[in-house]
């Protein structure tokens, strides 16, 4: 810990900046339109109560999370419309942060969608198709300029476990070959919901449901976060190891390594992924040892995520209370 200050403090002294990245599955923000993709639970008006007031409670509530947070840069997930980014975006302003800039992705018919928020300007965003079917989410690449630098960010939000792994194999191939494409040299970061644990290719393998793959997964073969042997990239091995990524929930102890839960079920579904530039000691750089979970004890109940509340008994409807069913997680950058 105190080389890592030590480290920090030598890059003020150069004049680096300090970058807070994170990302956050808000858990489905629907605005007040009824364009016909809605889940039931959310079309405005109808017995199930997803009115005005209670919009404005989820988007309270979220806005709260996300200024605690205080990233300068977050990736969101479950944002259902550009209309309900803006309304989001105002809201957090209300709170006291500002994020002059915004990026959105949504495949036709989706129903929900991701977003980026950054206090920083964007130099460039575009939405990358995965897939025709409403299942699959667009892929969200944005440039940004931080003092004259350039980050490449890409945020993801892959099928749900619903579904099995090949449909998250088809988003990892599209954005492997982005990768490619943009080349070695460029510092990115990979983040969102990949519905995918950072050891999918060790605990899927037993689910019929989801093992249609043959034991590979999206996350871990096709991004490649393991290594030829089935051995996690580490930050070390990031640098001899060439179009790998190294996955920062390795940063935590890991009792910690989880952002989601399901029934007993803990699992790291949401994750950050960074280039080998950016730990070659050159440049834009991540800052060792910054990567956490934001779990503020607020955002738990029983010992759970408090996610957003709906009714379990008959009419059901929402109960205006909670947040997200996912927590967030972040990581510090350097640009020098």
């Amino acid at each position: 810990m105190r080389f890592l200050l030590a480290l920090l403090a030598i890059f003020a002294l150069l004049g680096g900046t300090e970058v807070k990245i994170a990302t956050y599955n808000v858990e489905n923000l629907f605005d007040m339109n009824d364009d016909g993709n809605e889940y039931e639970e959310y079309i405005p008006n109808t017995p199930w109560g997803w009115n005005d007031a209670m919009y404005r409670t989820k988007l309270r509530n979220t806005a709260k999370v996300i200024h605690d947070i205080g990233a300068d840069v977050i990736g969101l997930q479950e944002i259902e419309s550009e209309t309900a980014l803006k309304d989001l975006k105002a809201q957090i302003n209300r709170q006291g942060l500002y994020y002059p800039y915004y990026a959105f992705a949504r495949a036709k018919n989706t129903t929900v969608a991701v977003a980026l928020l950054s206090r920083y300007p964007i130099a460039s965003a575009l939405s990358r198709s995965v897939g025709a079917h409403r299942s699959y989410r667009d892929i969200l690449e944005v440039n940004l300029n931080i003092n004259g630098k350039n980050l490449r960010v890409f945020v993801n939000h892959w099928k749900s476990k619903s579904g099995p792994e090949s449909m998250r194999i088809q988003s990892a191939k599209v954005l492997k070959k982005r990768l490619e494409e943009i080349g070695g040299d460029e510092p990115y970061v990979l983040m969102g919901d990949f519905n995918s644990h950072y050891e999918e290719y060790r605990t899927f393998v037993r689910s019929r449901k989801h093992n249609d793959t043959e034991g590979i997964t999206g996350i871990n073969h096709i991004l490649k976060t393991i290594d030829n042997s089935q051995n996690p990239i580490t930050y070390t091995s990031l640098k001899s190891n060439d179009n790998s990524l190294y996955n920062l929930w390795y940063e935590l102890p890991e009792d910690q390594r989880w952002s989601h839960q399901f029934k007993q079920y803990k699992e790291g579904l949401d994750n950050i992924l960074i280039s080998p530039t950016l730990a070659d000691g050159k440049g834009v750089e991540y800052v060792r040892g910054s990567f956490g979970r934001f779990d503020a004890p607020y955002l738990f109940h029983k010992e759970k995520p408090y996610r957003w509340q709906q009714s379990r008994k008959y009419p059901k409807h929402h109960l205006g209370e909670g947040y997200s069913d996912h927590l967030a997680i972040f990581a510090k950058f350097i640009i020098q």
